[in-house]
């Protein structure tokens, strides 16, 4: 049932490329000549792109590399922050931005995904009738809202829908390619590699060109390590190889057996294979399988945010929990409205699909090439391969990521230009938020030590007010700001004061037995040091829960809950440059409010303000 579950949202991206990667060969703006040798050795760099790549890499090797069960680029970012005594400060600050360009490229491949995938599929429509084309466009963008607008709702339904109806897809796909192979078999006979070399040698720097598109037979590669703590290893292995890669290569080969036969049909092979009584149909399976590949790159760019947040590389969004059962489906308003616009820019923008296929395959290779490189550094740094073992296994991989990246700078011009300024802005807002964010701690956080303060206390006793104050603070060691303010213009104390301090882990979840620890510091101070997975919530009421359960003295109705806040002002001396100030407190301004994030009750929030030159 989880491998079924799989195909539905683990290989939803990777299961339509059939829509778009073999006509972006032939028919694309970079299209080569459709002869046999041609076609033959495209089929081969298809064949083994999806062998190596998907198959060796990331379904045999990658997926090894699970964080606590979790996957992605952060997971594996965590791995080697968790082996931190074997990786140099300054090779960790390299590797901290990369895993940030890694994030940017994803972020671009959530814009891309979508609008690609659905205009591939209502392009169906031109193939029966050219009247139609008028149409492809504000249908596309039609259904592209309809998928945003529903995005509150959840993908606990939906999700239960996506399994089934991407086996359908499946199982459709690998029918129509097999009955086309049965009629030009020897297509088959372009397994050997041979037909890659000749390809090559006889196309040379064109034959390069297309490698470029090739790759976009291996879009949502990336999914299988990202779902892995949502289905895990072995049912995302199970699907793979015991039907999406199968059904996969069938229709890609059956797509070109269909080319060497009609080569007429480039326009569309896809739907080439399509008897026309059934096309219909299928382009409404097409879209809906589409929109099942939209919904999973849509839903991991919030898992994406959820845990840059987490790991201090972006603001702090609202963040809806859409099940009671399933904790990693949620749903983020902000995000998902800026995704949405994103992507009807870029499908209205770009037009067409071959028009995106060129900014598509940048964001893909980039983040593969990251990906390779981290798992490098695993692999030698954290489980001690032998740099024997580990360098060839690598270098294979690089050898094809770092090819299918080449080949795709060379479509800058026609879209991936795309996707560069959308990772490079995103790198750009992730950095200065962290940088922001350091600088803000550093000049914000009056560096008492809490010892010193307890002793002031029992010293000068300051009255103490009834019921319970629970303050946060950053760093458990230091009294909280927000505390020290209170103190000094209300001059007073609560009978009870609770300091919490939630900490940010380089694991996915924290147990809950493990996850909170209560000290009494005495004279009615109480420390509560939380740690917080990055693929968890930071639910205080939660916190306090389990800390009460530890012998934690509370009670939560007669608790009030002090919060900070800073009104940023840009004129300091801080060394960061103008412009990025600016950003900063522009994200800082319209970040979600604490008692927000923090899920705290609204009725029993105090807030206190500040201001702070930067």
């Amino acid at each position: 049932m989880l491998a079924l579950s799989a195909l539905g949202v683990v290989y939803g991206d990777i299961g339509t490329s059939p829509l778009y990667a073999i006509k972006e060969c032939f028919h694309g703006h970079h299209a080569i000549a459709l002869t046999e040798v041609n076609i033959f050795g495209v089929m081969s760099l298809v064949f083994w792109s999806l062998t190596i790549v998907v198959s060796i890499k990331y379904v045999i090797f990658i997926l090894l590399a699970d964080n606590h069960g979790e996957g992605g680029i952060f997971a594996l970012f965590g791995l080697i922050s968790a082996g931190g005594r074997n990786v140099s400060p300054r090779l960790r600050a390299g590797l901290v931005f990369a895993g940030i360009l890694g994030a940017g490229l994803l972020y671009g491949d959530g814009i891309i995904t979508p609008a690609i995938s659905v205009l591939s599929a209502i392009e169906g429509l031109e193939v029966a009738t050219k009247t139609a084309t008028p149409i492809v466009l504000p249908l596309t963008g039609g259904i592209l809202f309809l998928l945003f607008f529903l995005q509150h709702w959840g993908t606990a339904g939906v999700g239960k829908i996506f399994g089934p109806a991407m086996t359908l897809w499946f199982a459709s796909i690998a029918a129509l390619g097999f009955g086309q192979i049965l009629q030009e078999p020897r297509i088959l006979l372009a397994i050997h590699p041979v037909h890659a070399y000749n390809f090559f040698a006889i196309n040379k720097l064109h034959a390069f060109v297309v490698f470029g598109s090739v790759v976009l037979c291996l879009t949502g590669a990336e999914a299988l390590y990202a779902d892995l703590g949502h289905f895990g290893r072995k049912a995302i292995r199970l699907s793979w190889m015991g039907f999406a890669f199968p059904a996969l290569l069938l229709n890609y080969f059956g797509q070109g057996a269909l080319l060497l036969g009609h080569p007429e049909l480039n326009v569309n092979p896809f739907y080439g294979l399509v008897p026309t009584p059934i096309l219909y149909p299928m382009v409404g399976l097409s879209a809906i399988a589409t929109v099942i590949a939209s919904q999973a790159l849509i839903s991991g760019v919030f898992s994406l945010t959820q845990q840059a947040i987490e790991l201090g590389f972006c603001p702090r969004f609202l963040i809806v929990h859409t099940s009671s059962v399933m904790r990693g489906q949620i749903y983020m308003p902000a995000v998902n409205y800026a995704l949405m616009v994103a992507c009807l820019g870029v499908a209205i923008g770009f037009g067409e699909s071959s028009s995106l296929a060129g900014a598509y395959g940048i964001a893909v290779t980039g983040t593969m090439i990251i990906t390779s490189i981290f798992y490098l550094i695993v692999i030698t740094r954290v489980w001690r391969w032998s740099l024997w073992l580990a360098v060839p296994l690598v270098t294979v991989f690089l050898v094809f990521d770092i090819s299918y990246f080449g080949a795709n700078l060379l479509k800058i011009k026609d879209g991936g230009w795309f996707t560069l300024l959308a990772a490079g802005l995103f790198t750009i807002v992730m950095t200065t938020w962290r940088k922001g964010r350091s600088e803000l701690i550093r000049r914000f956080e009056t560096r008492i030590p809490l010892e010193l303060f307890l002793d002031d206390v029992a010293r000068n006793n300051p009255l103490r007010v009834e019921n319970t104050a629970v303050f946060m603070s950053v760093a458990p060691e230091w009294t909280s700001p927000v505390l020290l303010h209170n103190l000094k213009y209300n001059k007073v104390l609560h009978k009870k004061v609770v300091l919490l301090s939630i900490l940010s882990t380089d694991v996915p979840t924290v147990s809950a037995s493990e996850r909170v620890k209560v000290e009494d510091l005495g004279h009615d101070f109480y420390r509560v040091v939380a740690h917080n997975g990055f693929m968890q919530r930071p639910n205080v009421p939660e916190i306090i829960k389990l800390a009460s359960n530890l012998g934690l003295p509370i009670d939560e109705a007669e608790t009030t809950y002090y919060v900070g806040r800073v009104s940023l002002f840009t004129t300091g001396d801080s060394k960061m440059m103008r412009w990025r100030k600016v950003l900063f407190a522009f994200m800082l301004r319209n970040a979600a409010p604490s008692a927000t994030y923090y899920a705290l009750p609204a009725n029993r929030v105090v807030e206190l303000g500040s201001q702070l030159q930067l």
